[in-house]
């Protein structure tokens, strides 16, 4: 047994733990004893700080004690992390367009816990996969959903034209499940405004894309609780034309009036600066696509989406994208010093070569590249998540940190993410409303992925 597989025995076992125990803390159910972590390092993310040495007391799905002098109860579990392991709150991707369980499977084996899905997620997905998650029947993180809208088929999404047919389909939506509605590009002004005044009246927020007729900032003002991408600022009011361009550029002078319009409507906005470098990385660049399509995490992307990757049309595309990513690495940087409420997410799979899971990794360190701190950038999936599901739904279980009272999802790690985000790659086990999933386990669903694929004939 090599080094690692001794490490992670010993972070699931104690000595004093019995077989009958250990089995348990291995399984995907619910136990129903309470489970200890004991000797843990943990990362709060309430604000930058590490408390040493910990025990966390974890039963039912909330943080019931903490504390650096907790015995653990009678027939708890035990997970020790011999003082040398973190306990961190566990990622949040809050823009994904993944709706199968091996994808959610996926994403747990990453550490993410929470994602929000912003778009067309079936029916099926919806109505099924997600309460057998829920139940704990199947592997997943918590699930959170977007109904997508917009005011013309151009880009294949469900289409509204006025605004009773807006009201209609906020109704429509909320009685299927859905918690957010998303405004995509092409909705007309009257439209917007219904969808806003009956998302409001049936408690379904308004988050996605800038709306060509309204503008950001009136949509901020309106009462649009976040933006689904960074990039949605330069076509509603960075750009510009300049003598001699043919195409609009970035104007800097505009970034505090737009990060003005975040703050005084205390709005979120997704920093998905990965998502956007990988977009210009592959623009006019077909080899690149190949490049995505053989990598070994694609190993972890069923055929059908492989295949789309390759017709997405990036790759298709003229010019470059360079001078416009490196204006949104210092936009994110602006807001981020500016204090808005920053929230990773990817928008994996729909983009060729963004991996569930993975992706939300490549994001928090492309945030660091751009000039955020480790702890600032883990906040935009941990902490930052959990004020905003936090202020949607008030009175669910708090998440997103480590504390008395909040939900047990969690990431166990090697090293401190503080010192070094690459760490939660590689979780030593992953907790999500209680349960439990160690290392072996984790290792296993991703082999049992990549296996499944491979038998459907997943090269392309």
């Amino acid at each position: 047994m090599n080094d690692l597989l001794q490490r992670l025995a010993a972070l699931c076992l104690t000595a004093s733990l019995s077989p009958d125990i250990a089995a348990a803390a291995a399984t995907t159910s619910a136990a129903p004893a309470p489970l200890a972590f004991v000797h843990v390092n943990v990362v709060p993310m309430d604000r930058e700080r590490v408390l040493r040495d910990q025990t966390v007391i974890v039963g039912g799905n909330r943080i019931i004690a903490l504390g650096a002098a907790i015995e653990p109860p009678a027939g708890a579990v035990v997970i020790d992390g011999r003082g040398t392991a973190y306990l961190a709150p566990g990622l949040a991707d809050m823009h994904t367009h993944s709706d199968s369980a091996r994808d959610m499977a996926l994403y747990l084996a990453h550490g993410v816990t929470t994602v929000l899905n912003m778009g067309e997620a079936s029916n099926e997905f919806l109505a099924q996969v997600r309460p057998a998650i829920e139940r704990g029947e199947k592997p997943g993180p918590h699930v959170h959903a977007a109904f997508l809208v917009d005011g013309s088929p151009r880009y294949g999404h469900f289409t509204v034209t006025n605004a009773a047919e807006a009201r209609a389909i906020v109704r429509l939506a909320k009685t299927n499940g859905y918690e957010f509605i998303k405004v995509y590009n092409n909705l007309s002004a009257p439209a917007f405004k219904a969808l806003v005044d009956e998302g409001r009246r049936r408690g379904l927020p308004i988050v996605g894309h800038g709306v060509t007729a309204v503008g950001i900032e009136r949509q901020l003002d309106a009462g649009q609780l976040m933006v689904a991408h960074t990039e949605e600022f330069l076509y509603t009011c960075l750009l510009q034309p300049r003598p001699g361009r043919t195409d609009p550029v970035p104007d800097e002078t505009r970034i505090p009036r737009a990060i003005a319009a975040v703050l005084r409507n205390n709005a979120f906005v997704t920093a998905d600066i990965y998502t956007y470098a990988t977009i210009a990385r592959q623009w006019g660049k077909p080899e690149v696509v190949e490049q995505f399509l053989h990598a070994d995490a694609a190993r972890y992307v069923s055929p059908d989406r492989r295949l789309s990757w390759r017709h997405a049309g990036y790759a298709e595309r003229t010019g470059s994208l360079d001078d416009n990513l490196a204006f949104l690495r210092r936009f994110t940087k602006a807001m981020s010093d500016a204090g808005v409420a920053l929230v990773a997410g990817t928008d994996a799979p729909t983009i060729p070569g963004l991996v569930p899971g993975e992706s939300l990794h490549d994001d928090l360190a492309a945030l660091t590249q751009a000039g955020l701190s480790r702890f600032q950038a883990l906040a935009t999936a941990t902490r930052t998540p959990g004020l905003l599901l936090h202020r949607v739904a008030p009175t669910a279980i708090e998440s997103g940190t480590v504390g008395i009272g909040r939900r047990a999802d969690l990431v166990l790690s090697e090293r401190n993410p503080l010192d070094d985000l690459s760490t939660l790659r590689r979780p030593l086990g992953v907790m999500v409303d209680g349960r439990w999933h160690d290392a072996t386990e984790l290792r296993t669903t991703l082999a049992a992925i990549a296996a499944d694929y491979a038998d459907a004939g997943a090269t392309p």
